[in-house]
Parts: C-alpha cells; sequence; structure tokens
C-alpha cells in the first residue's frame, strides 16, 4: 500500500544533471552479435509479484540466453528512496518499474528514454494494443513508459460477512450516503470497521471528485481541477462521522499495515476495503476466503469510468543496453506464457491478443477481475496520464491534511483551505 511519500526525490533530481547514455548502432550491434549482456530490472511489490517477476525473468533468460538479468526489488516506500541517490549518481537500473506520480520528474529531468523508435522499429509490439491504451505512458509526443496492466478504483468486499451482519448487499449503483450507512452498520452489529481507511487519499478522494464531474488537476497542471471546496469538506467530513463511530480506522492504526498480510478485511476486521482492482487476487489469497469485487459508490458520472496503468515499465537513459531492455518489456507485455503466469496481478494485460489467448486458463477470481476492469473500460474509456510536475508534492500535502483532519488537529474546512493554497503555489510553477 502507498503510504506518505517522501519529496526526497524530487529535491535530488532538482539538482541532477541529465544522464547519458543514448540509442545508438553500437547498442544493437551488439545485442545482434549476441554478446553476453546484463540488465537491471527493478520494481516494487509484495512477495506474490516478486516470485511471478523472477519466473518471468527465468523464462526471458531462457529465449534470451544471451541476455541476463539481475532483480532489484523491494516494497513501495523503500524503492522511491533507493531510485532517488541512484539517479542522482546516474545508476539507474536498466529497466524501472514507473508509477504515474513519478513519471513526469523523471523524464523532465532526463532520466528516462524515450522509447517512440523501439515502437516504431517493432522491437516493442504495439499491434495488439490501443494508442489509448499507450497514451497512459506519453507525455507529449514521448512514450516514456510502457503500461503493464490496467486496474481501476474498485471495492473488495466481504459478502458472507455481511450477511452474518444483517446487512444488505450493495446495488450496482449504490451512493456515498449508502456506503456510509452499509459502513455504520457492520460496525454497529459486527463491532469491527465498516470500512478501511480509504488509503492513499489522492487516488480516492480523486475518485470521489470523478464522481461529482471533477480532478484533483486541471488539464494544464497549474492548479487544482475543482473549484468548490465544499467537495474537499464533504469527503473528509464523511470519514470523520465514520471514524467518530468507530467505523473507519485512526491513521495510526493505518500506519500498522506494512503488507497484505496486515489488511483489516484479510483479517476480518473490516466488511470493505477500498483498492484497485488487480489487488484483488492478492487479497482473495491471503484471505483464504471468497471475496467481491465491486465497483465504489457513485459510478453515476462518466469522469468516474476510468482505468489507469497499474504500472509502467520505463527505460533509464543511462543504459547502456537499451535494446535489451526493449526486448524485455516486449517480452513482459506481448507474451500469452508471461500473462498467464502472473494472470493480472499487475493489472489487465494491454495486449487484446493476449488478453484473449490467457482467457481460459483464468481462474473465477481472476476473470472477476479482467471482467470488472473491462466494464469499466467499455463504458467510457478514460485513461490515467501522468501527474504534473509537483505532483509529488501535492500528494504528499494531501496526506498530512487528512492525516491532521482524522486525528482532528484541523477541521476538514482548514483542512480544504490549507491543501488549497499550498497546492495552488505548487502548481503555479508549471504555468
Amino acid at each position: 500500500m502507498k503510504k506518505l511519500i517522501s519529496s526526497t526525490l524530487s529535491l535530488v533530481m532538482v539538482f541532477f544533471a541529465g544522464g547519458c547514455g543514448i540509442f545508438g548502432l553500437n547498442e544493437t550491434t551488439a545485442i545482434n552479435g549476441k554478446e553476453q549482456v546484463t540488465l537491471r530490472v527493478a520494481w516494487w511489490g509484495e512477495q506474490p509479484r516478486h516470485d511471478d517477476t523472477l519466473k518471468v525473468i527465468e523464462l526471458f533468460e531462457k529465449k534470451y540466453p544471451y541476455i541476463k538479468i539481475e532483480p532489484e526489488y523491494t516494497n513501495w516506500d523503500d524503492y522511491w528512496k533507493k531510485l532517488a541517490p541512484m539517479a542522482a549518481g546516474n545508476k539507474l537500473p536498466d529497466i524501472i518499474q514507473m508509477d504515474l506520480l513519478y513519471l513526469r520528474p523523471y523524464s523532465e529531468n532526463n532520466l528516462l528514454e524515450d522509447l517512440t523508435p523501439f515502437i516504431n522499429e517493432k522491437t516493442i509490439k504495439t499491434d495488439s494494443i490501443s494508442k489509448m491504451i499507450l497514451s497512459g505512458g506519453k507525455i507529449g509526443d514521448k512514450v516514456y513508459g510502457v503500461p503493464l496492466g490496467l486496474n481501476a478504483p474498485a471495492i473488495i468486499l466481504d459478502r458472507t460477512l455481511l450477511l452474518s451482519a444483517g446487512v444488505s448487499f450493495p446495488k450496482s449503483n449504490w451512493s456515498w450516503n449508502d456506503f456510509e450507512n452499509l459502513a455504520l452498520q457492520v460496525n454497529d452489529r459486527k463491532q469491527i470497521y465498516g470500512t478501511n481507511g480509504m488509503k492513499p487519499p489522492e487516488v480516492f478522494f480523486s475518485y470521489f471528485l470523478r464522481t461529482k464531474g471533477k480532478s484533483l488537476y486541471n488539464a494544464s497542471g497549474t492548479g487544482l481541477g475543482y473549484e468548490d471546496d465544499q467537495m474537499f469538506v464533504d469527503y473528509f467530513e464523511m470519514q470523520l462521522r465514520l471514524l467518530e463511530q468507530g467505523a473507519f480506522p485512526r491513521p495510526d492504526v493505518t500506519e500498522q499495515i506494512k503488507g497484505i498480510q496486515d489488511e483489516l478485511l484479510v483479517n476480518q476486521q473490516s466488511a470493505v476495503t477500498w483498492a484497485h482492482s488487480n489487488q484483488y487476487i492478492g487479497f482473495t489469497k491471503s484471505a483464504k476466503r471468497t471475496l467481491e469485487l465491486i465497483q465504489p459508490p457513485g459510478y453515476t458520472q462518466d469522469m468516474a469510468y476510468t482505468v489507469k496503468p497499474s504500472m509502467l515499465f520505463s527505460v533509464s537513459k543511462s543504459s547502456k543496453n537499451k535494446q535489451a531492455a526493449a526486448l524485455f518489456i516486449n517480452f513482459f507485455v506481448n507474451s500469452s506464457d508471461v500473462n498467464r503466469m502472473i494472470k493480472g496481478e499487475r493489472g489487465v494485460p494491454i495486449s487484446s491478443k493476449v488478453v484473449k489467448n490467457i482467457t481460459n486458463d483464468l481462474t473465477e477470481q481472476e476473470k472477476k477481475v479482467f471482467d470488472y476492469v473491462n466494464k469499466v473500460k467499455n463504458k467510457n474509456v478514460i485513461v490515467e496520464k501522468a501527474d504534473p510536475v509537483g505532483g509529488i508534492e501535492v500528494v504528499k500535502l494531501l496526506q498530512n491534511v487528512s492525516d491532521q483532519i482524522l486525528f482532528k488537529k484541523i477541521t476538514p474546512s482548514e483542512g480544504a483551505q490549507i491543501f488549497r493554497t499550498n497546492a495552488a503555489k505548487i502548481l503555479s510553477q508549471n504555468g
């Protein structure tokens, strides 16, 4: 789970002078001549993702025996802390698992390679990938990351627990009021939390705004995308009402969750968790019981129907083996064997051909994830793009304000003003 994000990366990168290494003939010749190549590949995740990715690497090395992969992986928090000094020292891994929050600052600091040449020459094949999906990794006319999968905001829910509490299962068009009432009823009848802490706030407050026809950022990235601060107030007052009744965890409880095995829903301490759709498989495996995957409340507004690159693979500008790195990315997104193995853990595959090839091999739970994302995607294809410059600082600001509200140090109204004033200062530099 994403926790508080340090602004260390952005501070380091402000003083970073662009990396070296360019895509060129010598690299291509070395690969075609099958000289030994070593690639460092970095990603974040939990143990199931690590295990699956190591299996993918094993398959890749069998197909390309002259390419050796050195894996580097850790959890979300430590991942970005480790990458920042690597960026400053021009020692980034060849392939970096990337998040939309970091894509723009990394690319604008000349740390990432434009992958367009590799796509044009078919090293990374995109024939079965829509341009709309690929746009999730674009900034301007350059491709700085290839999405590894698609996900969408979701609710993971314990139907059996609801039934035992005598609480009705949500309808497909349930409202925010319905959600609040469900959480309160579960808490009252089972003496557990009705929901998780809706972390991280930048994900689910953004979703709340989209259900109101607004967004967190404006189109140019120079300011917030909503004008009425009552939306901010309404969102956090809802959380405070749930908190005061015992149906919503305090931030210090949420901070104790270090992995999926600690999640409230997994341990039957909550009936509902806010998540991304690709997390459903991990929750069901960890909970060892049947869970449901449903749409969050408020899906009546078309803007709420967005899919997001769950993560991307980028190639570092300093890599001396970009052609081999592109081969690995192509293998990851276009191999049916690879995606048959990982089955949507990083999101529903972006290749329509791959999806068709592996659908019959999916379990019932895995099919739920694929069907869920396809339902959202088919409603109104909006693919989320990279956050604006300053997004890291805005996210940290929102997380701090959120915690202050939930610890009752400030009111939602005060928090709305603090967030708007300081976010405006950060984003105004993009004008």
